[in-house]
């Protein structure tokens, strides 16, 4: 197979069949983006709501991975519960490593002059990720069994088989992720094109695939990081990994196509193909609208109090007083976002001590989170609601 050398043997980067059809993709997914964002109104459960999406896309990143790390035990990953066994604490620390990096990388974008499409973010972006494990677990193994270490934020310096993919000659990599930037962050791209220039840079990313291990993670949080900037991400209330893992096999399906050669003359004009990429790109915003309407309908306000109040009268498992009075409080909580501990008394109609208890009881068992000791009480997200207050949300899939 062909060691590509040259930077043309990327081309095209942006498809040229199926415009109409990504065109108006693009449009749906720009009203539902900023529909979503009005869903939610008070910023500290937007916040809240956005921590929960952030699990979950560690959830289903790690799952396109192979590495199942439930809800449950995420949320132990940021407590210092020891995992019990090799292979659980290892799926905790990249779930913690996962969550850390795109936290990280989100408050970057949104705070710092990044250039999001440039090589040094990008390898930021991997060595963020890595440098939180421990080097028991920067090992990673060729398709032949041949061990390798991962050098965090470095580019690889050996050749590697992607399936039947051959990345571009190792030495080359630099030039490619020039072209890949100067492309892709050219300020003169329509913003009714942004969202396919996405979706495109998403493939070519993997398909250049700069790093010894990781790719797949490091382009899902890139593209992350693209939507971030470009201001397309929901204020965070969606994530792409959900989707992309529900749709696993087409994901590899529609990557690998678009990896092929130019197959006639009625395929474009660069090295690839050009509907391989315009395939792609479909999926791609198929993908992101699917999950847009998936999340407007999870936090329809009414439907979503509707459920944590069906959640405390018969699903509470474990708790043996003050059902009635928490689903009033969490409830108020969703739309509120936070208030003093003496809204209790209002809310349930309880004396001070009575309302003491409530709050005691909703802290105790996580369904009220608070910033200090006599704070104002704000809504939370344990694990345990997360299939009642928010199903389907995750699911439970084949790794």
């Amino acid at each position: 197979m062909e060691t590509y050398r040259h930077i043309t043997a990327m081309e095209p980067l942006f498809p040229a069949p199926l415009q109409r059809e990504l065109a108006e993709l693009s449009q749906a997914i720009f009203l539902g983006a900023g529909r979503l964002t009005g869903t939610v109104v008070a910023p500290l459960v937007r916040n809240a709501v956005a921590d929960l999406v952030r699990t979950m896309n560690c959830y289903y990143s790690n799952l396109i991975e192979g590495h199942k790390t439930l809800p449950r035990d995420v949320e132990r990953a940021l407590r210092p519960d020891a995992a019990k066994g090799r292979e659980q604490k290892e799926n905790q620390l990249l779930a913690e490593a996962h969550i850390q990096a795109e936290s990280t990388m989100i408050k970057r974008v949104r705070e710092e002059n990044v250039d999001v499409y440039g090589q040094d973010f990008i390898c930021w972006i991997h060595e963020a990720f890595y440098r939180q494990l421990p080097k028991t677990m920067h090992i990673a193994h060729t398709t032949s069994g041949k061990e390798y270490r991962i050098e965090p934020g470095r580019l690889r310096s050996f050749m590697v088989d992607v399936g039947r993919h051959t990345p571009p000659d190792f030495k080359a990599l630099p030039a490619f992720l020039e072209r890949f930037r100067a492309f892709y962050g050219n300020p003169d791209i329509l913003a009714t094109q942004q969202l396919i220039a996405i979706a495109a840079a998403h493939h070519r990313l993997t398909w250049i695939h700069p790093f010894g291990d990781g790719n797949g993670r490091v382009a899902r949080l890139h593209s992350q990081a693209l939507l971030t900037h470009h201001g397309l991400s929901g204020e965070g209330l969606w994530t792409l990994s959900r989707g992309l893992a529900r749709a696993r096999d087409r994901y590899f399906e529609s990557l690998q196509a678009a990896d092929r050669a130019r197959e006639n003359d009625y395929d474009g004009r660069g090295n690839l193909s050009d509907r391989g990429l315009a395939e792609f790109c479909r999926f791609f915003l198929e993908t992101m609208l699917d999950q847009i309407q998936f999340m407007d309908r999870l936090l329809d306000l009414a439907d979503l109090r509707e459920r944590i109040e069906r959640y405390f009268m018969y699903d509470a498992s474990g708790l043996k007083k003050h059902r009635e009075d928490l689903a009033r409080v969490v409830s108020a909580l969703i739309v509120e976002g936070e208030f003093p501990r003496e809204r209790v008394m209002e809310l349930t109609g309880k004396g001070m001590t009575m309302a003491a208890s409530i709050t005691k009881v909703g802290l105790s068992e996580g369904y009220l989170a608070t910033p200090s000791p006599k704070g104002k009480l704000r809504v939370a997200f344990p694990a345990k609601t997360l299939p009642y207050y928010f199903p389907s949300l995750f699911i439970d899939l084949p790794t």
